[in-house]
Formats: C-alpha cells, structure tokens, sequence
C-alpha cells in the first residue's frame, strides 16, 4: 500500500526540518525525505580523529538576545516553533573585522561600533551610512514587490556613500555570507544580510551546529513527523499539472497533497517527470573551499581575538567564481569558533580552532583524479594559510590536525548543481513553481544562512501549506 502524506519535504537542511516542524504543530501527517546519510544540508558536521567538526558553520546571523526583538527572525523562528531561547543558547562574538590594505573596520553586534569605525577611517561618510541604514527595506518589504527590490545594491550604495573603497568594505562580509550573484547583489538581498550581520550580528551555540539540529530533529520526531534518510528522490510525479506524490531511488512511491522541496529551483525541477530539460545556465556557480587548522592553543593566546574576518587583498572586492584556477584565495573569510563569549559554566573549547575559507571553482575540483584531489588539497590548504596570514598573526607553527573540504565534499553534502553554497542568483521569493503544489523553501527561495534558511521553510509552510 502507498504511503499517503499531507505534506512532503524534501531535504533535512534547516529549512526541511523547521517547515516539518511547523506543519506537524497542526496535526500535518509530513514526511522529510534525506538523500545523504545524515541531516543538515551543508549546515551539517562529521566526526574524525576524535574530533568534532561542523560542515558550515562560522557564525549564525540575526542574532538577539531573549527579549530584545521581538520582530526579528530569530524571535519569529523560536516562536513559531515554540522552542526556548535556552534551546539555542548562543553566545555572542567577541568582535570581527573587514581587512583591506591598510584599512580595517571593526564591529560587533552593536551597530554603534562600525559606526564610529567609519567616522574614524573615512571621514565625512558616516552622514551617508546613516542615510543608508535608513534606506533599508524592512522585514515587511522583503517579498520582492518593493520598487528597490531588484535593484543593484551597489548603485543604491552610491547614491548614500561616495568612498568607492567603503562601498567595497562593507559589501564584502554580506556577499560573502549570503550572496548568490557575482559582483553585485540585489538590493533587497543585500538588506536582508545588512540587517543580519550588522544591525543584529553573530552569535554561536557552544557545542555548535548539532545543538541546532539536534533539536529540530527531536521536536520533529515528538510532534510525530517521519524522518527518512538515505531516501533520495528519483521523481516526482505529475498527473493533470498537480504533483500526487515521489518515487524513491529504490523505487518506493509515496503520495503527498503537496511537496515542499528544499533541494533547490533548478534540482526540483529536474525531478519532476513532466520536465524533459531545466536551463542549467540558471543555477549558481559560487563554491568555496574550507581549510580547517586545529592548534595547540588558542588563538587568543598568539594575538588573535577576532570571532572572524572579512579580508581582500586590494581595494577591489573580488567576488566570483575562480579563472583559470582550482581557488581564488585573494578574498576570503577567518573564523575562529574559540572566540565567543561563551558562558563560563560550558567551560572552554577543547582546541584552537581556525578556519578560512576560499572561494572555488566546482568543475576543477570535480575534473580531478583521486591522487591528485588530494595532493591538491594540501597544495590549496597552503595557498589559503599563506593568504590569510597576511591579515592575521601567523598561526602555521601551531597546528597540529588540518582538515579541508572542497566544492566536491559541498556537491555531496547538498546535491546542489556546482557545490553551488547560496544556491542559484534568482531567487523564487514567493517558492512558487510551475505545479500548483509544489513549493520551494531554503536557498532559492531567497533566505540564507541557518535562522534565514529556518524562516524560510517556517514562512513557506505557513504560506503554502496551512493556508489550505
């Protein structure tokens, strides 16, 4: 007999997980469908050498504290999931930078900082930030019908901030953590990402990105959802223009009122049976490369006290996929998950931890033979320390395990087409799709990151699967 579900996801990223949730709390019959052996997405982690590592974790954006925002997304996802603030628990950065030549700008999670940073450093621009602070669209705005909405968020940069290398600044840490769109960005994205590392900033749980899903997975499960893993989708099926349901890679069908798919525009189109051919020009070739540094001490302890670093290696802010090269290690992010202030009844972490990450090119590393894969790793794991020590004190003398994952490890982990981490540049803000019952929700629905891609799977559940 064929499984009948209300509601079908497919993916057990964040936002799988969170829409789960959010149709479960009504008595939904939903059903998460994992290709991969474990939950998480590219927001997952892996144990090795005794060691517990995160997949993509540096910082989770839109941080609050309890009580302070009530209009955010991090308040709207504990409420609509009705989880506690306690569930998260998560510990504010210490500090981070943007590090251009000769010029760095500092913040926390007090906008007041960066501020005076750029009174400081560029003097006679800060009337024009504070202009475009109020420029913002706001939460309420971001369903793509704002006239700026698809605007180049550079040219409305413009028109606030005449330092063109300020501009560059502070675009830099927003592409970098949410930007899907070579060298520019659209408006609306860009206030999305303004507002979530500048005006609410970073925040992390101790023991890091398994808190998080750990707790979805439990409230998932409790709420009576079913989770199945190693359960790719081969297809799905359409009858009449309507989706009835999937069929697995081991060709078990099961039926759904509706689908709810996190696996991305392009990805889900290609499952259905009704699409012969998806415009693969369409999907987003952004990746990047991870080299993970464990130390025999803390970087505190050798003048490092940033939580990360946003770095470019000229006043031009690169930000597109490699030419001609494996890795473009000119721009790139340092995080340390040492540097947050966590609280002192959780104790310290047991290792120094760096991490640097450097933009990829998938092909390349895809192309390679198993040899040279790996000797190509170690050769990038260099090239991307060289780098970074340029805008950081030099750590090599303290390392003591590495670890790298590549646009490969990212195409395995997600399935998206190029390793792509943000997902293809246009996004489908309302998660509409040519059938009228199926939806998108996470990365090309718009909303990145682990509390964006949690929204997201909350906003399309409420939108497209209550309101029924």
């Amino acid at each position: 007999m064929t499984a009948q579900y209300d509601t079908i996801i497919i993916g057990a990223g964040m936002s799988g997980l969170a829409a789960g949730i959010r149709l479960a709390h009504f008595d939904q019959r939903v059903c998460i469908l994992e290709k991969h052996y474990t939950i998480g997405g590219l927001n997952s982690f892996y144990r090795m050498g005794g060691r517990d590592y995160d997949v993509g974790l540096h910082a989770m954006t839109n941080f609050a504290r309890k009580g302070s925002d009530k209009r955010g997304p991090l308040a709207k996802l504990i409420r609509q999931l009705r989880f506690r603030w306690e569930d998260f628990k998560l510990a504010e950065q210490i500090g981070s930078s943007i590090r251009f030549p000769e010029v760095s700008l500092d913040f926390t999670n007090d906008i007041g900082l960066l501020e005076s940073e750029i009174a400081k450093q560029f003097p006679g621009q800060v009337d024009g930030f504070r202009s475009l602070c109020g420029s913002l669209l706001d939460y309420s705005d971001m369903d793509g019908d704002a006239p700026n909405f698809m605007r180049s968020a550079r040219e409305v940069m413009a028109e606030h901030i005449s330092d063109p290398l300020l501009i560059e600044m502070l675009i830099c840490p927003l592409m970098w953590y949410g930007n899907a769109r070579e060298n520019d960005m659209d408006f609306g994205q860009f206030c999305i990402m303004f507002r979530a590392c500048y005006l609410e900033g970073f925040g992390r749980p101790f023991k890091g990105v398994r808190v998080i899903l750990k707790n979805l997975v439990k409230k998932f499960r409790g709420l009576g959802g079913e989770l199945k893993l190693r359960s790719g989708v081969a297809k799905i099926h359409v009858e009449n223009g309507q989706a009835c349901g999937v069929v697995l890679d081991d060709g078990t069908e099961l039926q759904a009122k509706r689908i709810l798919s996190s696996a991305g525009n392009i990805e889900t189109l290609r499952m259905c049976d009704d699409i012969t051919e998806v415009d693969v020009a369409k999907a987003g070739s952004l990746s990047f490369i991870e080299s993970i540094s464990i130390l025999d001490r803390k970087p505190v302890d050798f003048g490092f006290d940033r939580t990360i670093v946003f770095y470019n290696d000229s006043k031009s802010f690169h930000w597109q996929k490699p030419n001609d090269a494996l890795c473009d290690s000119r721009t790139g992010v340092i995080c340390s998950p040492n540097n947050y202030i966590y609280d002192a009844d959780e104790g310290e972490l047991p290792d120094g931890v760096i991490r640097i990450t450097t933009l990829a090119d998938h092909d390349r590393w895809c192309a390679l033979s198993d040899e040279k894969y790996r000797s190509e790793k170690v050769i990038q794991y260099d090239d991307a320390i060289a780098s970074a020590v340029r805008f950081m004190p030099d750590f090599r003398g303290y390392v003591v395990d590495t670890d790298v994952f590549t646009p490969k490890t990212i195409r395995r982990f997600t399935f998206h087409d190029n390793g792509a981490v943000y997902g293809a540049p246009d996004k489908q803000l309302d998660g509409t799709t040519h059938l009228s019952n199926v939806f998108l929700c996470g990365t090309d629905q718009g909303f990145v990151g682990i509390v964006g891609a949690i929204v997201s799977g909350i906003s399309m559940a409420n939108r497209h699967c209550l309101q029924v």
